[in-house]
């Protein structure tokens, strides 16, 4: 870090890392200014870049072996006194196998802890189903007290990590296993949790995207502006619990015309999120959800997979082209609505 508090590399070290690369090493020098921070891993250190932490902090690097519960357990006891578990592993892993351990022994006590999940949805494509995280979205944001986040590139990582320590609480961070293509060219776009992010303005339609799909969305508002005319706003999305139902209304108000793109199954994740806002206010919009249906993931490149299920760029400018070809009535008049 640097004596201001920025990050110590620049974007040009972001182009070169993955997202768990630069938590890694956001980690570490968080380390060096937090002497309560420890870091836990189920024999994923390499895998998660949690090794940084560990190489430079050994006395305050734990490994439990292949036991996620077991991991979750400890890490509770630890914030019990006083320290702050960073906890890494797979977000499958984080999710479902340790995800009683997750409810009940830090969540249900609120616990400052701090779940960096990685290798989240398709990312690690090529270990198929049992290493795809496609329902951890829908089951974490069902966990009372627990703040989710889903970063969109290495530098929105970085400020994710960094913000989570003004929660006095858990927080569930994830990202992906590979490559992110950069979105930022700096830390210094007004990163906050619980407010999502206007990547482009628009009129026409909105796109509500997180993750690895953010860059997608906004490949695909600047080919659907050349091509066919339409102003497409694009929100990234980056928190999930709590969402930012502000972004989503005014979205909704200006565009009436909603669009979710999620690398997760389309139950219960961001999709599900906003369709509750939106149910909930009573006004009407055309509205779809694209992510993973209700199905299983095969095997696959992350980019194969991300076009099978129409949430990479092509895919995205095809689901808005299809929405904007409905007949929709939009009623001006939302006085006489709930």
């Amino acid at each position: 870090m640097t004596p201001e508090g920025g990050l110590a590399w620049t974007v040009y070290d972001a182009n070169k890392l993955a997202s768990r690369e630069i938590y890694g090493i956001v980690l570490a020098d968080l380390g060096a200014m937090y002497p309560n921070i420890v870091g836990l891993s189920a024999d994923l250190a390499k895998s998660t870049k949690i090794e940084t932490f560990g190489n430079r902090f050994p006395d305050r690097f734990f490994n439990f072996g292949i036991a996620e519960q077991n991991m979750f357990g400890a890490a509770a006891g630890m914030a019990k006194v006083g320290l702050i578990p960073f906890v890494s592993t797979f977000s499958v892993f984080a999710s479902l196998r340790a995800g009683e351990f997750l409810r009940t022994d830090i969540c249900y006590q609120n616990l400052n802890c701090k779940i960096i999940a990685t290798h989240g949805g398709t990312s690690f494509g090529s270990a198929g189903t049992t290493h795809h995280a496609t329902e951890d979205l829908s089951i974490v944001r069902a966990l009372a007290n627990l703040t989710v986040v889903v970063p969109a590139d290495g530098i929105e990582t970085a400020n994710a990590v960094r913000a989570c320590m003004d929660i006095n609480g858990p927080v569930y961070i994830r990202i992906g296993r590979g490559f992110d293509p950069p979105i930022y060219k700096s830390e210094d776009y007004g990163f906050k949790i619980g407010k999502a992010v206007t990547m482009c303005e628009g009129t026409d339609i909105a796109v509500i995207a997180t993750g690895a799909t953010v860059f997608h969305a906004v490949n695909a508002a600047n080919i659907l502006k050349q091509e066919d005319g339409l102003s497409v706003r694009v929100l990234n999305m980056h928190t999930i619990k709590p969402i930012d139902e502000e972004a989503i209304m005014k979205a909704l108000q200006d565009t009436r015309r909603i669009l979710t793109v999620e690398d997760h199954n389309v139950i219960g994740g961001l999709g599900s999120a906003v369709a509750d806002v939106i149910a909930a206010s009573g006004k009407g919009c055309a509205f779809t959800k694209v992510g993973i249906p209700d199905t299983f993931t095969p095997h696959g490149y992350p980019e194969d997979l991300m076009n099978l299920y129409k949430t990479d760029t092509d895919g995205i400018v095809g689901k808005v082209r299809e929405i904007m070809g409905r007949e929709f009535e939009a009623d001006e008049d939302w006085e006489d609505e709930v």
